[in-house]
C-alpha cells in the first residue's frame, strides 16, 4: 500500500490521506478517445517521442478535445460546468479512478490539479527545495514508490480520456508563517519549475523504469493551477503568465458572473453559492460545506446524509441560477477525500449525473473553457459580463446578442450594496468559512 500523506486543512486538524452528453452550441465534439480498458494500452500504442528520462513523452494531440467555435449572432451561450480536484492522487480510497469512471459515464471532462510531491517518494524528499522552508519540507508529506505508480497510471488514463492535468503546486504551505501567500513572484516561479520537474523525472526518482511514460509533455500541458488555501494569487499571476499559464483558479471567491482576465490570463474563481436552509452563501467547494457543517472530518454520523444533501442542493441551486440566468460558467472544487463518511463525494457524483446531460450543458476542463473563451468576440464577452448573478437577458438571448457590441463601449455592472461584501470573500454575516482555508 502507498504511504499515508498528511496535510493541514486550514483551521481543521491535520488529516491522513490514507493510500488506498450530448453536445451543445459553441463546442464541437472531438476525438472519442479511449475507454477504461483501452486507456493504458493506447498510452503505449500512440506514436511517441520520449522526453528526458522517459517519464513523459510527446504522443500527439490530446484525444477527446472539443473544437471551440465563436458564438453566432443571437446565439445562447453554452452552460459550461467545470469540476476540479485539488491535489489529485490515487490512494487506497480509489477516488481518482472512481471519478474517472464517473466522467466517462456522464460525458464530463474535468481538471485534476496534481500536487507535484505526490510523484516524489519520501526517500527523495530533499530534491524538493520549497521557498522559505528547508529542503525536504512539505505540509502534505510525500508518497512512496507504489503510490507514485498508482497515481501515474491514473494521470495517464485521465489525460487520454480528455481530462486536464493542472497543478496544485507542491508542499501546500499555508498561512502567514512563510506560506504561499507571502511568496514573491520569483519564489512562485521556482515552485512551478519544481512541480514540473517531479512530473518529468518520476521514473528516475522511483526506479520504475518499466512503466509506460505519461503521454504528454508536461511543460506544454501545464497551463493552469490552483494555489494551496487560495492564497498568494497577486504574486502568483505574473509567475504563472511567465511560465506559460493561460488561467489561474486561485481567487478567494467571486460571484457567478462571466470571467475576465487578470494580469493577462483568465481568472477562474470558486464562486459563492447558496447554502440551503441558511441565509448566507459559501464557496462552491466540498471543504467549505464541511467547515460550515461539522467543522471536523468525522462528524456526527446521524447528520452525514443531511450534510451531503445540503451540499448537493447548494451546488444545484448555484448551477440552476446560472443555467436559467446569465449562463456564467459554473465552477466546482473538490478533494479526493472521504470526509464525513464520503457524503461529499456522493453529493458531487449526484450533481455530475444531474447536470452534465442537460440540454446546452457542457462539462469541461478549465483548459477547454479557456479555449472557448479565447475564440469569442471580445465585445460579446464584455456584454455577457454586464449580466448580474442569475440575470437572464430581459428580451431574450436573440435580442441581447443579436448585434455585435463594440468591446470599447460595453459597460460592467457594479455590485449592489447587497452583493458588495461578497467581492472580498465575506457574506456580511460572518457565517461563511474562511475561503483562504479552502484547500486540501
Amino acid at each position: 500500500m502507498a504511504a499515508a500523506w498528511r496535510f493541514a486543512l486550514g483551521g481543521l486538524a491535520a488529516l491522513a490521506l490514507t493510500t488506498g452528453a450530448s453536445g451543445c452550441s459553441g463546442m464541437t465534439p472531438g476525438d472519442a478517445g479511449p475507454e477504461e480498458g483501452a486507456a493504458l494500452p493506447n498510452a503505449v500504442e500512440r506514436p511517441s517521442r520520449l522526453i528526458g528520462d522517459g517519464s513523459t513523452a510527446e504522443t500527439g494531440p490530446q484525444p477527446r478535445q472539443p473544437k471551440p467555435r465563436r458564438l453566432g449572432p443571437g446565439e445562447k451561450p453554452p452552460q459550461f460546468v467545470v469540476f476540479s480536484w485539488d491535489g489529485a492522487g490515487e490512494d487506497g480510497q480509489k477516488l481518482f479512478s472512481r471519478f474517472r469512471a464517473v466522467g466517462r459515464k456522464y460525458h464530463a471532462t474535468m481538471t485534476y490539479f496534481l500536487s507535484g510531491v505526490y510523484l516524489l517518494p519520501y526517500g527523495k524528499r530533499e530534491l524538493y527545495d520549497p521557498p522559505r522552508h528547508a529542503a525536504g519540507a512539505s505540509d502534505i508529506g510525500f508518497n512512496d514508490v507504489e503510490g507514485v505508480r498508482d497515481t501515474v497510471r491514473q494521470l495517464r488514463g485521465a489525460w487520454l480520456e480528455g481530462n486536464e492535468i493542472g497543478t496544485h503546486f507542491n508542499g501546500h504551505f499555508c498561512g502567514s508563517d512563510d506560506g504561499v501567500g507571502t511568496w514573491t513572484t520569483e519564489e512562485w516561479m521556482s515552485e512551478i519549475r519544481q512541480a514540473e520537474s517531479f512530473v518529468k523525472r518520476w521514473k528516475t526518482n522511483t526506479g520504475l523504469r518499466n512503466e509506460p511514460p505519461l503521454p504528454f509533455d508536461y511543460s506544454k500541458e501545464l497551463v493552469g493551477g490552483r494555489a494551496p488555501c487560495l492564497e498568494g494569487q497577486h504574486n502568483l499571476i505574473p509567475a504563472a503568465r511567465a511560465m506559460g499559464f493561460r488561467y489561474d483558479a486561485s481567487s478567494i471567491g467571486s460571484r457567478q458572473v462571466w470571467p475576465r482576465r487578470t494580469g493577462g490570463i483568465w481568472d477562474f474563481p470558486l464562486q459563492d453559492i447558496p447554502v440551503p436552509g441558511e441565509d448566507f452563501e459559501t464557496l462552491s467547494m466540498d471543504y467549505n460545506f464541511l467547515a460550515n457543517q461539522s467543522g471536523i472530518t468525522k462528524g456526527d454520523p446521524s447528520l452525514r446524509d443531511e450534510w451531503g444533501d445540503q451540499m448537493r442542493d447548494g451546488l444545484l441551486a448555484g448551477f440552476n441560477r446560472a443555467y436559467r440566468g446569465n449562463r456564467a460558467p459554473f465552477f466546482v472544487g473538490d478533494h479526493f477525500e472521504s470526509w464525513n463518511g464520503g457524503t461529499y463525494m456522493h453529493a458531487v457524483e449526484s450533481v455530475i449525473k444531474t447536470v452534465c446531460g442537460k440540454k446546452g450543458v457542457r462539462c469541461v476542463s478549465f483548459k477547454q473553457l479557456a479555449d472557448w473563451l479565447d475564440v469569442q468576440d471580445p465585445g460579446v464577452l464584455a456584454k455577457l459580463r454586464t449580466l448580474d448573478v442569475g440575470e437572464a437577458p430581459k428580451k431574450g438571448w436573440g435580442r441581447f446578442l443579436g448585434n455585435r457590441p463594440a468591446a470599447s463601449h460595453a459597460s460592467t455592472r457594479k455590485a449592489s450594496g447587497k452583493d458588495a461584501g461578497k467581492r472580498d470573500g465575506s457574506d456580511g454575516k460572518g457565517r461563511r468559512a474562511d475561503v483562504r482555508r479552502a484547500a486540501e
